[in-house]
């Protein structure tokens, strides 16, 4: 599923593919707000992203779609 990143007072977002489940991600989002913690996620790559909890602009997290494979997955 895509997660988007917005940081404070920086002009581009952060965009990745995480093979985690909507409910997972925002529940690691709400306690890296909630605890000022780092927000840390893993993209389907294995690439980590950190980011600090306190300079969270907003985090949006697509929708879960099951991936159509063929020409009649129109």
């Amino acid at each position: 599923m895509e997660v988007k990143i917005g940081i404070q007072n920086v002009g581009r977002e952060i965009v990745l593919e995480s093979a985690l489940d909507a409910d997972a991600v925002a529940k690691i989002v709400a306690e890296a707000v909630t605890k000022g913690s780092e927000l840390r996620l893993t993209d389907e790559k294995g690439r980590q992203i950190i980011v600090p909890g306190n300079v969270l602009g907003y985090v949006e997290i697509g929708a879960e779609e099951v991936r159509r494979v063929g020409f009649g997955a129109l």
